[in-house]
């Protein structure tokens, strides 16, 4: 297992991941990764720790970006040619048990890039002793299991005080809680990826003063809190360097916020160590593989459906959401003709019971365009637009949905929170 020896029961963990993942295929229930990461859990509660010694582990963590800023760092990471494959949990099960089902899957892989889910990071930098760890940004998410933002960073900034400086942290620096949790880390790489939704850190998570901005920084009006110096960060299309070099930045991925992930990616792949002799990617270098990225995960396909083509677009908080507003912004002003929009929105375990951030979400922004709101939680939807005087109808069937908006061999941009984006891309 990527030459380091496994005891006897660290094997039976293996065997029994294996197996489980196996069953859940062959009966239909998916991945499996889940499944077969417990089973090996169960039986070696240590496993992770073991699978990932002997491997250049990156671990990327935030609110929002996870899925694609991992999948980018992992292109990156990834020479053109034959080469040995990096470790990663591609299906976007970043708890332990799909890190372990990932490790497991590629057993000869030297490195691995893991997305980790905000409240595990902390076991994971222990259990992995991480070559990398990207912190992208925090918000509020799911609020009705996910313990509050500052309790967030306070427990990132916890296990980062104790890394040493072989782990490199490459930061946001305009998000303030990121800033307060990688401080303590003694090799940071701070990046000016942006800030797309300040609503939750206008308080300071050191003192709670009260967080300023202005003039393309921040600052604590207490305490000594601010934004550091950056190494590199997003000027336009591009990036600039803290000597004032550009540094040109292609992504097929549309959005300044996937310009932000892009970047991130790439700094934490150039300040990745070497495996085998072999050095990292220079920062162009993990640029130019980061731009063969089309897709990740279904984010922007555009899938037919019943004759509709539907773009599809996840959100699942205010940030992910604005985010997606401000692209279709950008879209408008480059010239694209408004799409009929699909919002689907819907409640379930993956999404978060409580809807009530729908009321945090602009969709002032919509008025004037043809919206139809569905999902689970469609009539909430409706409500919410209602009172942002946003003129919609409400359809509760998904499907259906998608024609009322456009009708077939129309184009129809869809946002949707995770189980909606799921349903819709797996035409449930």
């Amino acid at each position: 297992m990527s030459g380091v020896a496994l005891g006897w029961r660290s094997q039976l963990a293996v065997s029994a991941v294996r197996l489980a993942n196996e069953t859940s295929r062959r009966l239909g229930r998916g991945s499996g990764t889940v499944a077969g990461g417990r089973a090996g859990l169960a039986v070696d509660p240590g496993l992770l720790g073991r699978l990932a010694a002997g491997r250049r582990v990156a671990l990327v963590s935030g609110t929002n970006g996870k899925t694609t800023t991992t999948s980018l760092l992992a292109r990156a990471l990834t020479p053109p040619g034959p080469a040995a494959p990096v470790a990663c949990n591609t299906t976007g099960a970043n708890m332990p048990a799909g890190h372990v089902a990932a490790l497991v899957a590629a057993p000869q892989a030297r490195r691995a890039v893991l997305e980790v889910d905000e409240g595990y990071l902390a076991r994971l930098v222990a259990e992995t002793s991480p070559d990398v760890v990207v912190l992208l940004n925090l918000s509020r998410d799911q609020l009705d299991r996910v313990a509050e933002v500052r309790m967030v960073a306070a427990g990132w900034r916890a296990a980062l005080a104790g890394v040493g400086p072989a782990t490199a942290v490459v930061a946001n620096a305009d998000d303030p809680l990121v800033t307060y949790a990688a401080a303590p880390a003694p090799a940071v790489h701070w990046v000016g990826a942006g800030l797309v939704w300040g609503a939750d850190a206008v308080g300071c998570p050191a003192c709670g003063g009260r967080i300023r901005t202005g003039g393309g920084g921040w600052a604590c009006d207490t305490c000594d809190l601010a934004r550091p110096e950056v190494e590199i960060e997003l000027a336009g299309d591009g990036a600039r360097m803290a000597d004032g070099g550009n540094v040109a930045l292609t992504v097929a991925l549309p959005g300044r916020f996937n310009r932000a992930n892009a970047l991130m990616a790439a700094v934490a792949a150039a300040a990745s160590a070497p495996v085998g002799g072999v050095g990292p990617p220079t920062l162009g270098e993990a640029l130019a593989r980061i731009a063969t990225v089309v897709e990740v995960a279904g984010r922007f396909s555009v899938v037919d459906r019943g004759g509709v083509a539907a773009r599809l677009m996840l959100a699942k908080n205010p940030a992910g959401w604005t985010a997606i507003l401000d692209l279709l912004d950008e879209e408008v002003a480059a010239g694209r003709a408004d799409r009929p929009l699909v919002l689907a929105v819907n409640a379930r375990t993956a999404d978060g019971a409580d809807p009530s951030w729908l009321w945090d979400v602009p969709f002032e922004r919509l008025a004037g365009r043809v919206v139809v709101a569905t999902g689970d939680r469609c009539r909430d939807l409706a409500v919410r637009l209602r009172y942002a005087e946003v003129d919609h109808v409400t359809e509760p069937s998904p499907p259906v949905a998608l024609h009322r908006a456009g009708g077939s061999g129309a184009a129809v941009d869809v946002i949707a929170n995770y189980t909606a984006f799921s349903d819709l891309r797996g035409h449930r």
